[in-house]
């Protein structure tokens, strides 16, 4: 019986561990503790409860109706716990040790580089290993802590945290199209040079939808195929091809007159720039520091969208 009438914790979060491990011994590993006291634990509670929460005919343990309902509240308890003493843990100290970051390449040059002698100001127990590269790296694979990522998310077993909206769009130089003119309609890109991007997420294609709703995919063809997107700009600019470009990248270019946005009545599916980590549990404090941090500067950099 517990002290002062309080629940008997210890045995709640032993019984939420075998009911997720279906095993004393798996459960006794689990918590570092013996087997015998996981049992005892188990017996404890269920005298108190005055019924089973265990059938033990089988070779695994299989939860009595009485079992299920107490282990799944045992366990948003064991949960509560752990966030608990994860948090006060990460109050206590301060942030410190070494994030592996992974950034695409030109975003990470333009955006995050820059950005880095503030952080290191702020956390100076925090080091940074930012890998720069536009393929997709395996976070968990690769031993990665974090990335960012700039695209149309989809399902997966990572934890995303959207930091702000990415538009993309297909420019072209003026020379480029008093040469070959303006494109009315994606389905006449076909005949366009149409520099590609080797990492796009859904292979080269280009997706447009129009004003009235209607959809059309394009593969571009043309002379150059790049993995990197600033690779593109010089043969772009010089009025050799068309390029589908984030408007991070497009944006100083088309200020200044060096490229125009061709079919601007159709829009190319809006991506977006995500901080992705493996899990969102007993999430690092250096990790949720420089979460925090990017979410709070890249979210409106300068006053203005990447």
């Amino acid at each position: 019986m517990s002290m002062l009438g309080l629940p008997d914790f210890e045995a709640l979060a032993m019984v939420a561990r075998v009911a997720d491990e279906r095993s004393y011994a798996g459960a006794a590993r689990s918590l570092g503790v013996s087997v015998a006291t996981v049992s005892r634990a188990v017996a404890r509670l269920e005298e108190k409860l005055g019924g089973r929460l265990f059938n033990r005919s089988s070779r695994r343990l299989a939860l009595t109706d009485l079992g299920r309902g107490v282990a799944e509240r045992a366990a948003r308890v064991l949960w509560e716990a752990e966030e608990a003493e994860s948090s006060a843990r990460e109050l206590a100290s301060r942030p410190r040790g070494t994030v592996r970051l992974a950034v695409p390449m030109s975003f990470g040059l333009r955006w995050v580089a820059p950005l880095l002698p503030d952080f290191f100001r702020a956390y100076p127990d925090i080091n940074i290993d930012l890998h720069l590269s536009d393929a997709s790296v395996d976070l968990i694979g690769e031993g990665f802590d974090a990335a960012l990522r700039i695209a149309v998310l989809e399902e997966s077993s990572l934890v995303a945290r959207r930091l702000c909206p990415m538009r993309r769009m297909i420019v072209a130089a003026p020379a480029y199209l008093a040469r070959y003119g303006r494109p009315q309609h994606p389905g006449e890109l076909t005949a366009h040079h149409g520099l590609g991007y080797a990492y796009r997420a859904r292979g080269d294609v280009w997706r447009f939808t129009g004003p009235a709703g209607e959809t059309v995919a394009i593969a571009p063809s043309g002379p150059l195929r790049v993995t990197n997107v600033d690779a593109l700009l010089p043969t772009l600019l010089e009025g050799m091809g068309l390029a589908e470009l984030p408007e991070f990248i497009a944006a100083e270019h088309l200020a200044a007159g060096r490229l125009e946005v061709v079919l601007p009545e159709w829009s190319i599916t809006p991506g977006g720039l995500y901080f992705v980590t493996p899990t969102a549990r007993n999430r690092p404090a250096k990790v949720q520091a420089l979460a925090d941090f990017l979410a709070a500067r890249l979210s409106n950099p300068g006053g203005r969208r990447p």
